[in-house]
C-alpha cells in the first residue's frame, strides 16, 4: 500500500486517537465495541505511524488513563469520607453500636487506607498530591477517633480487682538494746500465713481478666487497623498510657508510697515495719497478679507484633515497679540491727518466689532496667541477711552486764535468742542457701559466688542455730557467776536451759537440733535442779542430825538454828522465781520429800526428850511452806511458838 500524504496522515491519526478514546468509554454496547475494534484494526493498517507520533499518542493515552484513575480514586475517597463523617456524627461511640456499624466503619477506614497506598504508587502530580494529602488527613482524623474509641472501651470494660488477698507473714520484731529489753513472742510463735514459696505455675490461679473478655476482639481490631495504617506508636501510646495510669491507681489502693532513701532511713521502726509489710503485699500483687494478668492481655492484643507486647508492658509498669524496687533498695542499705533479719528475709523470699514470674513477664528483655534492678535488689537483700547472720553471734556474746538478773528468772536475752531462732524454721531453705553462699565466700576469701546447693534443710542451718545457742549458754554462764548465792546461780541456769529445751523441742526448729541436743540439754537443766537442791538444803539438813550423844541443850539449839535457817531461806527463796509451773512443782516436791523425810526422822527422835514446845513447825506446815518457794514474791514466817 502506498504511503499517504501528511494531511491525510494527520486526519487518520486523529481518527485513530478518537477511536481509542471511544474504546475507553465504559458504557458501550457490545456491537459498538466490535465496530470500534474493527475500525481500530483497519486504521492501523492504513497508516504507518512514525515513532514520535506513536509516543505522543501513548503519552496522551496514559495521561487520560491517569486522569480517569484519579477521578475514580477521588470518587472513592469522597464516598469513604462521607461514610466516616456520617458515622462520626451519628454515633458518639461507634464501638458501642454493635458489629454492623463497627464493620461499616472499619471498611470505610480500610478503603481510605487502600486509596492512600494506591495514590502513593502514582507518579507525583499536583492532583494526586492534593488527593493524597486529603486522604492522609481523613485517615489521621479516623485514627484520632480510634484512639478515643479505644480509651472508651478500656474505661467501660476495665475489671475491678478484689482487694482481699492472703496476708503475708508479719515480721517478728525483736530488739537487743542496752538494757536487753525484748519484744518476745513467747506464747505466740511465728506462723506462716503468707504465700511463701508460691511458684510461677501457682500464679496462674490468681491471674484474672483486666478487661472484659468480650471486648478483646474489638480492641484487637482497632490495634490491627492502626498498626496497618502506620499509627502503631499512637495506639501503643493510648493503650500503654491507660494501663500505666491504672497500675498507678492499683499502687495507690495498695498504699504504696514513693519514698526516697532518706525518707526510709528517717522512718521510725514501727512505721517502717508496717511499710515493709505493705510492700510485700504490693510486690506480690503487682508482679504476681496485676502484671501477670496484663501480660496475657497485652499478648492477646499485640502478640503478633513481635516485641511490641513486651515493650508496652514494660512502659506501662515502669512507674509502680521502680517505685517498689527503689523502696526495697532503700531498706536493703545497711547497717541493720538484728530485728531487721526477718523483714529482710521476707522481702528476699517474696522477690525470689517472683523470679519465674518476672522471667515470664519479660522473657526477651534480658538487659531491661527492670530486670537489672530486680536482680540487684534480690542480691542486696541476700547480702544484708548474710551480714546480720554473721554479726548475730557477736551481738549475743557482747550483751554483758555487771548486775545479776533479779530472782533468777528467764533472762530477756534467752527469750530473745530462742524466739529469734524459732522463726528460722520458716526460712530453712533460704537460710540454707545464704549460709552456704556465706561459707563459700569465706572459703574464697570474700569473693561472692552464686547461691546454689541442695534446697532441703541441711546441716548449714543446724550448725548455725546450734552455734547461736552455744554462744547464748556461754553468756548465761557468765551472768550466773554474778550471783553470790550458788543456789540462785543454779536456779538461773536451770530456768534458762529449761526454757531453751522446752521451746525448741516443741517447735518446727527441733529437727535442726536433733534428739541428741535436746537430750543433752534436758540432762543439763536437771543437773542444775539437783545442784540447787544440794546447795540449798545440805547445810540446813545438817541441823537435823542426832547421833544419840547430844544433850537437850544441843538438840534445842539445833531446832532453833534449823527454824531460823528455814525462815531465812523461805524469805529469800519465795522471792526467787521458776516461771514454768511444772518445773517449779517438780523442784519443790523433790525438795519437800528430802526435807520432810529428814525432819520427820529428827523430830520423832528428839520430840520426847526436849518437848514439843521447842519444835516450831509440824512436818505438814513445813511441806506447805516449801510449796511457797520460787513464786517470785517475797514472804516471811512470823508465827508464834506453838504451845
Amino acid at each position: 500500500m502506498s504511503d499517504i500524504g501528511d494531511a491525510e496522515r494527520h486526519v487518520v491519526a486523529a481518527t485513530y486517537h478518537l477511536v481509542k478514546a471511544l474504546q475507553a468509554t465504559k458504557n458501550l454496547s457490545h456491537d459498538v465495541r466490535r465496530i470500534l475494534g474493527d475500525l481500530d484494526i483497519h486504521l492501523s493498517t492504513v497508516i504507518k505511524l512514525n515513532g514520535d507520533e506513536a509516543e505522543n499518542i501513548r503519552e496522551l493515552e496514559t495521561r487520560r488513563d491517569e486522569a480517569e484513575n484519579i477521578r475514580e480514586l477521588e470518587t472513592s475517597l469522597v464516598s469513604a469520607h462521607q461514610t466516616i463523617m456520617s458515622l462520626h456524627s451519628s454515633h458518639s461511640k461507634i464501638w458501642a453500636c454493635g458489629p454492623v456499624i463497627i464493620l461499616e466503619y472499619l471498611q470505610a477506614v480500610g478503603e481510605v487506607q487502600r486509596l492512600i497506598e494506591t495514590l502513593e504508587d502514582i507518579p507525583l502530580m499536583r492532583k494526586s498530591k492534593v488527593l493524597l494529602d486529603q486522604a492522609n488527613s481523613i485517615l489521621h482524623m479516623a485514627m484520632e477517633r480510634l484512639q478515643n474509641e479505644l480509651i472508651y472501651i478500656l474505661v467501660q470494660n476495665k475489671q475491678c480487682f478484689e482487694h482481699e488477698y492472703p496476708s503475708l507473714r508479719v515480721c517478728e520484731v525483736y530488739t537487743i538494746y542496752e538494757q536487753e529489753s525484748v519484744v518476745s513472742n513467747e506464747d505466740d510463735s511465728a506462723e506462716d500465713a503468707s504465700l511463701k514459696g508460691r511458684s510461677s505455675s501457682e500464679t496462674e490461679e490468681y491471674a484474672m481478666d483486666l478487661i472484659h473478655p468480650d471486648v478483646i476482639p474489638q480492641i484487637k481490631s482497632i490495634a490491627d487497623l492502626m498498626f496497618s495504617s502506620g499509627y502503631a506508636p499512637e495506639f501503643c501510646q493510648a493503650f500503654t498510657g491507660f494501663w500505666r495510669d491504672t497500675f498507678s491507681e492499683y499502687s495507690m489502693i495498695l498504699d504504696v508510697e514513693q519514698l526516697s532513701i532518706e525518707d526510709v532511713k528517717q522512718m521510725e521502726w514501727k512505721h517502717l515495719n508496717s511499710r515493709i509489710r505493705k510492700w510485700r503485699v504490693a510486690v506480690k500483687r503487682i508482679i504476681g497478679l496485676y502484671l501477670t494478668s496484663a501480660k496475657r492481655l497485652f499478648d492477646q492484643v499485640l502478640g503478633e507484633y513481635g516485641h511490641m507486647s513486651s515493650a508496652c508492658l514494660i512502659e506501662a509498669s515502669n512507674g509502680p515497679l521502680f517505685g517498689l524496687l527503689n523502696f526495697g533498695q532503700a531498706v536493703s542499705i545497711g547497717p541493720h540491727p538484728p530485728e531487721w533479719l526477718y523483714c529482710l528475709l521476707d522481702m528476699y523470699e517474696v522477690l525470689a518466689a517472683l523470679v519465674p514470674d518476672l522471667d515470664t513477664l519479660f522473657p526477651q528483655e534480658i538487659e531491661s532496667l527492670i530486670r537489672i534492678e530486680f536482680y540487684e535488689l534480690l542480691s542486696q537483700l541476700g547480702e544484708s541477711v548474710k551480714v546480720i547472720i554473721k554479726e548475730l553471734g557477736n551481738c549475743i556474746a557482747s550483751k554483758c552486764t555487771t548486775i545479776p538478773f533479779p530472782n533468777g528468772g528467764i533472762h530477756p536475752l534467752t527469750k530473745y535468742v530462742v524466739n529469734y531462732i524459732l522463726c528460722f524454721a520458716e526460712y530453712g531453705d533460704t537460710l540454707h542457701l545464704l549460709l552456704q553462699a556465706q561459707d563459700r565466700e569465706r572459703a574464697d576469701g570474700g569473693q561472692s559466688t552464686d547461691v546454689g546447693g541442695d534446697p532441703n534443710p541441711s546441716n548449714a542451718v543446724a550448725t548455725y542455730v546450734q552455734s547461736l545457742t552455744s554462744i547464748l549458754e556461754a553468756n548465761l554462764h557468765k551472768k550466773s557467776n554474778l550471783y553470790k548465792d550458788c543456789s540462785l546461780k543454779h536456779i538461773f541456769l536451770m530456768n534458762n536451759i529449761h526454757y531453751m529445751v522446752k521451746k525448741i523441742r516443741n517447735s518446727k526448729i527441733s529437727p535442726y537440733f536433733g534428739d541428741d541436743w535436746i537430750r543433752n540439754h534436758f540432762v543439763k537443766f536437771r543437773q542444775h535442779a539437783m545442784y540447787y537442791e544440794r546447795e540449798t538444803w545440805s547445810s540446813i539438813l545438817n541441823f537435823l542430825h542426832d547421833d544419840g550423844k547430844a544433850g537437850k541443850a544441843t538438840l534445842k539449839a539445833r531446832c532453833r538454828d534449823f527454824t531460823t535457817a528455814f525462815e531465812d531461806l523461805y524469805k529469800s527463796q519465795t522471792r526467787w522465781l521458776v516461771p514454768d509451773h511444772q518445773l517449779r512443782e517438780e523442784v519443790r516436791i523433790s525438795a519437800a520429800k528430802t526435807v520432810i523425810h529428814a525432819y520427820r526422822n529428827f523430830v520423832s527422835k528428839i520430840g520426847s526428850s526436849i518437848g514439843e514446845k521447842h519444835i516450831k513447825y509440824t512436818e505438814q506446815e513445813l511441806g506447805m511452806y516449801i510449796l511457797d518457794l520460787l513464786e517470785g514474791s517475797s514472804k516471811s514466817l512470823n508465827h508464834s511458838r506453838r504451845r
